[in-house]
C-alpha cells in the first residue's frame, strides 16, 4: 500500500505542497467563480472549476487533488452566496480531486490514464450532486441539473486534460502506450 501511494504523489517537501494546495485552491476559486450558470431547479450553479480539480489531482496526486478541489470549490460557493452547498461541494469535490490523483500516477503517466480519471472522477462528481439534490430538493429537481454536472465535467475535462498533457511533456513525465 505504501508504494501505491508513493507511485501517484510527487516526492515534494511538505512546504512545497502545502504551496502547491494553496495555490490550486485559489485557482479553483477563481475558475468556479469566473464563470456561474446558475440553476433554479437546485439554486446551484455550473462553472469550470472541475478543470482545476482535476488538474490538481493529476498533476500532483491525491493529497494536494482532494484538499485543493475541495476546500477550493466550498470556499467559492461560500464566497458566491452558495454557502448551503459549501460543506457537500467540500465533500463530492475533494473526492473527484484525490480521485483524479489515485489515478495519475507519477512513474507511468499515459493517455489512458486520462480516460481512467474521465470515467471515475467525473461520474462520482455527478453521481454526489445527484444525491445530495435529490435529498436537499427532489429528484425531479436533481434530474434537471444532472446533464448540465455532465456538460460541467466534460468542460472541465477538455481544459484539465490538454493542460495536463502539456505539463507532463515540458516535464518529461509523459509516456505513451507505446513507451511502456
Amino acid at each position: 500500500m505504501k508504494n501505491f501511494f508513493k507511485s501517484r504523489t510527487p516526492a515534494y517537501p511538505l512546504s512545497v505542497q502545502a504551496a502547491l494546495t494553496g495555490l490550486f485552491s485559489a485557482l479553483t476559486i477563481a475558475l468556479t467563480i469566473i464563470i456561474q450558470i446558475p440553476v433554479p431547479a437546485t439554486s446551484g450553479y455550473i462553472n469550470i472549476g472541475d478543470a482545476a480539480v482535476m488538474l490538481s489531482g493529476l498533476l500532483f496526486g491525491p493529497v494536494v487533488g482532494g484538499v485543493a478541489g475541495g476546500l477550493g470549490s466550498a470556499l467559492a460557493d461560500i464566497i458566491s452566496g452558495y454557502a448551503f452547498y459549501s460543506p457537500w461541494t467540500f465533500i463530492i469535490k475533494g473526492l473527484e480531486g484525490f480521485l483524479a490523483g489515485l489515478i495519475s500516477r507519477r512513474d507511468r503517466f499515459t493517455y489512458l490514464d486520462l480516460i481512467a480519471c474521465f470515467i471515475v472522477a467525473g461520474p462520482w462528481m455527478i453521481t454526489g450532486y445527484f444525491m445530495v439534490e435529490s435529498l436537499l430538493f427532489s429528484i425531479a429537481a436533481a434530474a434537471v441539473e444532472l446533464p448540465l454536472n455532465v456538460v460541467q465535467f466534460t468542460v472541465g475535462g477538455l481544459i484539465a486534460i490538454p493542460v495536463s498533457i502539456g505539463a507532463r511533456k515540458v516535464t518529461g513525465q509523459l509516456n505513451t502506450i507505446k513507451d511502456r
